[in-house]
Formats: structure tokens, C-alpha cells, sequence
């Protein structure tokens, strides 16, 4: 069974994380803006996106391919400062149709954000909702930033892709 890995990422923890599962499985990497990003050429597909703004910034991509996506096994990381949990959840249910993503594994990944990168606009949109963020610790991370971003953290999309090849194997 024949898999690549597709990602898109607007700050670099996605392509970080996409990278390592890359060099793990041995599996191509493409960014979706890439024009050999053709998922029909492969049985099993690891979509990697960022969330900014509570949306999955790979999904205008899953939209235009969504006739080549279907009927491939799937596994979503999505990347961000939240922690998996219902609001996560919440996010990526609003990205993806949900008769893709009720067909899919996801795993949810931290990641990094560092607002002297940011543009001026994001930075005070970030300091705006820190103000009024009920969470004093995801306030104090959109004031100052965060980097969870964690190489064992892929683990369980390894296993997951070991699942995905093991069971070609035995069929």
C-alpha cells in the first residue's frame, strides 16, 4: 500500500511535523500548493494542516480534491496551540465535511507560535483576545507564544500508518 504525506502550513510546525513522519515512514512529502501534489497516485494519504482562525487551512484543497480523497484511507494532523479536546474538535468539524472526516483518523499535534514572526495584524488580533481569554494560560501563550512542537509526538500516526501498510500486507 502506497502512501504520501500532504500538508499545508502557514508559520512552518506543520511542514516540521510532515518532514519528520517523512523521514520516519519513508513516505513523499508534498505542500498542497505543490504541483505534483496529486493524491490519486496513492492508496493512503496523511494530511497535515495548521489551524488559524478555528479553521483548518488545508481545506480549500480538501474541497477541490474531495472526489480523490474519497475512498483512500485517511489520517488528519492538524497543528495548534489548543490541545486535543471538544473545542478542537469544534474547529475541525467546521473545516471538513464530515463525510470525509467521520472516514478518517485525526490526531492533533501542538504547535509553535512566535509573535515577533507574526504580522502586525495577527499580533494585535493575539494580544486583543488575550485580553479577553477566560483561560489565563492560553492568554499568557497568545500574549508571549508557545512551542510544543515535539518529534514523539508523531507517534501515533507511525503506528497508524504501520496499521494502514501491515493490512495491505496481509490481504
Amino acid at each position: 500500500m502506497n502512501g504520501a504525506i500532504f500538508f499545508s502550513s502557514r508559520y512552518g510546525s506543520t511542514e516540521q511535523y510532515a518532514n519528520w513522519i517523512g523521514e520516519a515512514t519513508g513516505l513523499p512529502v508534498f505542500h498542497v500548493d505543490d504541483a505534483n501534489a496529486d493524491p490519486t497516485k496513492y492508496d493512503f494519504l496523511i494530511l497535515g494542516s495548521a489551524l488559524i482562525f478555528f479553521r483548518l487551512i488545508i481545506r480549500k484543497w480538501v474541497k477541490a480534491n474531495l472526489t480523490d480523497l474519497k475512498g483512500r484511507s485517511k489520517i488528519l494532523f492538524s497543528v495548534s496551540g489548543a490541545g486535543p479536546g471538544p473545542k478542537l474538535d469544534r474547529w475541525v468539524a467546521a473545516s471538513l465535511p464530515e463525510s470525509l472526516l467521520s472516514k478518517m483518523d485525526h490526531v492533533a499535534l501542538r504547535g509553535r507560535m512566535d509573535p515577533k514572526k507574526l504580522p502586525w495584524g495577527l499580533r494585535q488580533i493575539m494580544r486583543i483576545g488575550a485580553l479577553i481569554n477566560p483561560d489565563s494560560q492560553a492568554s499568557k501563550e497568545e500574549r508571549g507564544g508557545f512551542d510544543y512542537v515535539d518529534k514523539s509526538t508523531i507517534e501515533p500516526i507511525l503506528k497508524l500508518v504501520e496499521q494502514f501498510q501491515s493490512s495491505e500486507m496481509s490481504s
